[in-house]
């Protein structure tokens, strides 16, 4: 007996023409490479805007709405991009050192014909934690344009508490 007929990888037997693929010849292997890209076309662009039924978050994509927050010495800026909504459509709150922005977007009209729409309706609720004490008698909200802006003074122990470290050059 030669050795390389112990090996399964080796030289295809006569009987089998050559033009095949082996996972033409196993539908096993088949069944294997068409779940894998099921798969693959499922999860390709997860990361991006999924609708509401694949998100974590309810009735709005993830992170949903869009927010900026900017640190500055002595208070912190957030804002969030709210089209379509007006200020009675917005809930604000602050509680235990996290901001929640809550809400609901109505749908303009209720249009049985629509044949295809990629506007969301419905709740959204976003957290911000915030790392410093906030002063909360002192905390103002602005909307306009379909921009909220909210501004949150830190108070003096939280400003002490952060001190810059210069980064000296050898």
């Amino acid at each position: 007996m030669n050795v390389r007929d112990l090996i399964p990888w080796g030289r295809a037997p006569e009987h089998v023409p050559t033009s095949y693929r082996d996972s033409d010849r196993n539908p096993f292997l088949m069944l294997h490479r068409e779940m894998n890209r099921l798969f693959d076309d499922v999860f390709r662009n997860f990361d991006q805007r999924m609708p509401f039924a694949f998100s974590n978050q309810p009735g709005f994509g993830f992170g949903w709405p869009n927010v900026e927050v900017t640190d500055r010495d002595n208070e912190i800026k957030v804002t969030a991009e709210l089209p379509g909504l007006e200020e009675k459509d917005i809930e604000l709150s602050l509680s235990e050192g996290v901001l929640t922005l809550r809400g609901e977007k109505r749908a303009e009209s209720e249009d049985k014909e629509k044949q295809f729409s990629e506007r969301y309706y419905g709740r959204f609720e976003r957290r911000i934690p915030l790392t410093y004490d906030i002063d909360e008698g002192q905390v103002k909200a602005t909307f306009k344009n379909g921009v909220l802006s909210i501004t949150l003074p830190k108070t003096e122990q939280s400003q002490d508490k952060s001190k810059r470290i210069a980064i000296s050059t050898e």
